[in-house]
């Protein structure tokens, strides 16, 4: 991907936009992104797999956002804590050289979270916190359906088991606990909103370490919140997981069960960027790193108080 195909791109469906300055900012595990002009960024997939996700995020997350009640006393809290949704404002489409759908979205200004050390994240915390409680509405009957996200963590058992079996590490530790947080009760709320893929590679942090964006919206479906809960392990250290699980809790009490269910997306999202991450260091590390956080908290209990 270069700058000159885009370009190119912009000027056939975006020819406003064409003249301004554009540079290549990062190649991340599904997209090319590209700064354009000051406030813009423009994501392309980089396989037809994360174009599927692109276009799940084109035609769902606009709607999501804009079908948010505006009055009642949690309408402002959650416009602003929506604000971080990096949505595309604009949708490019397949052409002769280019083969997927495309997103231009508004660029966020600061660090992607991966490069962000772990102690230096605890202020973005809260943040996260309160876009995952204005996110985590209920879904309508329609909403996407994403097979590995959303469901019970039975099912991902044996995709799991076949993961730590290809780790080079000592697993029996991971083992005992999987058994463990499969064997939570499962969610039997409504199915709500889930971004799906809620770990650091897809946060962006301000340069006063507050949160500055949500990205990367393609794996978007519905079902057990525990799967964003799992942001605690993903992108948090031990410090920062306590503060992210004091604003969940103080403003929508949750069990215990879920916030363990919750550790259970994290162990099986860590172990698929362990295993499948041989050509991104960035990922296999992260991978790691999660892999630790879980085992850490082994025993913890942290319910707030209702399920």
């Amino acid at each position: 991907m270069t700058a000159d195909l885009v370009r190119e791109l912009l000027g056939e469906q975006h020819p406003d936009l064409a003249g301004l300055p554009l540079n290549a900012v990062a190649e991340g595990w599904d997209n090319f992104i590209f700064r354009l002009g000051s406030d813009l960024a423009v994501r392309l997939p980089r396989r037809e797999a994360a174009a599927r996700l692109a276009r799940n995020e084109q035609r769902w997350l606009p709607r999501l956002l804009s079908d948010r009640p505006d009055d009642g006393p949690q309408a402002p809290a959650q416009a602003s804590a929506l604000r971080f949704a990096a949505a595309p404002v604009r949708s490019g489409e397949p052409s002769s050289s280019y083969p997927w759908h495309w997103s231009i979205t508004r660029w966020a200004e600061g660090t992607v979270a991966t490069r962000v050390p772990l102690g230096d994240r605890p202020p973005a915390a809260e943040d996260l916190a309160d876009f995952v409680l204005a996110f985590q509405q209920p879904a309508p009957e329609d909403a996407p359906y994403n097979p590995v996200r959303g469901g019970a963590l039975r099912d991902r058992d044996s995709a799991l088991h076949q993961r730590l079996a290809a780790l080079d590490l000592p697993i029996s530790g991971l083992l005992t606990l999987w058994q463990e947080l499969r064997d939570q009760p499962a969610w039997d709320g409504p199915s709500l909103w889930l971004h799906g893929d809620l770990h650091a590679a897809n946060l962006v942090v301000a340069p006063d370490k507050r949160l500055a964006a949500v990205l990367d919206f393609g794996d978007l479906g519905s079902g057990d919140p525990a799967t964003d809960l799992a942001a605690a392990w993903l992108v948090f250290d031990r410090y920062g997981r306590r503060v992210f699980q004091n604003r969940i809790n103080a403003a929508r009490p949750t069990s215990d069960a879920t916030w363990q269910r919750a550790r259970g997306w994290a162990l099986c999202i860590g172990a698929a960027m362990a295993v499948h991450s041989d050509d991104d260091s960035v990922f296999k590390t992260m991978g790691h790193q999660v892999l630790r956080s879980v085992l850490v908290d082994h025993g913890t209990r942290l319910a707030g108080g209702a399920r």
